[in-house]
């Protein structure tokens, strides 16, 4: 393997010396899946669930008995793009790792199987299909699930910002998913989300067809006693340092997310000479960096939030967590203009996962976006 040059990676994949802990998580991610059960990943966004996901998906027990497919529906806004999505994951998958069952999988798609082509060099099928070419969904994602009931392995299907789907315009998709995914007998899923509203009424209320259907796996921060040390040893590993101190206040500025905390480190270590010592201007300074190089994607977001939700918005981001957001107290402080007005402005913020609410505390949900704000407003 290449040697890194910077151990605090914030793009693919993650090799496990460079992975920080997940030990109960990843462990009891490989149980579920062993045991025959579904799992819930509920985070707020870029905590780590592709991350602990891709790392169990690695894990000898899993990667060398199982068939693992990973799809992120986030930009999706339809079941034909859903479908389209999960097709050609499973091809783009299965090819390198059996030739068979690849051709099984276009023989199995008959609806859209005279849609394929052919490499010229290597003279095998490529998924060629475009999406306007998948006519009836619904019958393509049938094909999907029988195919994968068929498997010669059995089958661990992850999907990334599963909320997704119940903002798709068609009706019933969440019972037409449950019903596909209940006859497969060798296969697992893993839902993974980010809003937590949405995910925990899909899987919690009895009303919904996921209802208590998977085990829910809250993805938290991981603890300062661990990620902190991490750090430091990272550093010291490429004959750099950093003081304990130092890693602490970024920590508790971003509250244990973790991708921004590697990325204000993987910065601040590219900035930090051999034998060097990393200091709090070195940290400063990535993160003044990482504010303004998102200062127009901020902007556009702005852009698009009705006056009365940028006020709420503005407190909350100016009190980084607010608990009782429709206390009078609260209200006025911000010169905020009614509970009402706040409860339907908190209702489209959450809505739009803008804002985040964990047991009772609500928080701008992208950190990095709530500095801005506080730093703009303030």
């Amino acid at each position: 393997m290449i040697p890194k040059n910077n151990p605090f990676i914030v793009t693919g994949k993650i090799e496990p010396e460079y992975f920080c802990d997940r030990v109960n998580e990843s462990a009891r991610l490989v149980k579920s899946i062993i045991n025959g059960n579904n799992t819930v990943i509920i985070s707020p966004r870029r905590m780590g669930k592709t991350g602990l996901i891709r790392f169990c998906y690695d894990k000898p027990e899993i990667g060398t008995h199982y068939y693992t497919f990973f799809i992120d529906i986030l930009h999706t806004s339809s079941l034909r793009e859903f479908t389209y999505l999960l097709g050609h994951e499973i091809y783009k998958t299965l090819l390198p790792r059996s030739k068979k069952m690849a051709a099984h999988f276009i023989q199995a798609l008959k609806s859209i199987s005279g849609k394929f082509g052919f490499d010229a060099t290597s003279g095998t099928p490529t998924f060629s299909v475009k999406l306007g070419e998948i006519e009836q969904p619904e019958y393509t994602l049938e094909e999907i699930f029988q195919y994968l009931s068929q498997a010669d392995k059995p089958c661990i299907v992850a999907i990334d910002e599963f909320q997704q789907i119940a903002k798709y315009p068609e009706k019933n998709i969440e019972a037409l998913l449950r019903q596909h995914i209940q006859k497969i007998s060798n296969g697992n899923f893993i839902f993974a989300g980010s809003e937590r509203h949405i995910m925990q009424e899909m899987f919690t209320s009895s009303a919904r067809p996921f209802y208590h259907s998977a085990d829910i796996l809250d993805l938290r921060a991981i603890p300062p006693e661990i990620y902190i040390p991490f750090i430091v040893q990272n550093f010291e590993k490429y004959n750099r340092h950093i003081a304990p101190e130092v890693v602490r206040r970024v920590y508790d500025l971003f509250k244990g997310h973790t991708y921004y905390i590697q990325k204000t480190f993987n910065e601040a270590f590219a900035d930090t000479d051999d034998g060097g010592t990393c200091t709090s201007e070195t940290v400063n300074s990535a993160i003044d960096n990482m504010i303004e190089s998102n200062g127009t994607i901020f902007r556009e977001i702005l852009s698009n939030i009705p006056e009365k939700q940028k006020e709420l918005l503005y407190a909350i981001a100016k009190e980084e967590e607010v608990e009782g957001i429709n206390s009078a107290a609260f209200i006025k402080r911000h010169s905020l203009s009614s509970s009402s007005s706040v409860q339907s402005a908190t209702k489209k913020l959450l809505a739009k996962d803008i804002i985040t609410e964990i047991n009772g505390l609500y928080s701008v949900t992208d950190k990095l976006f709530g500095m801005w704000i506080k730093r703009l407003y303030s």
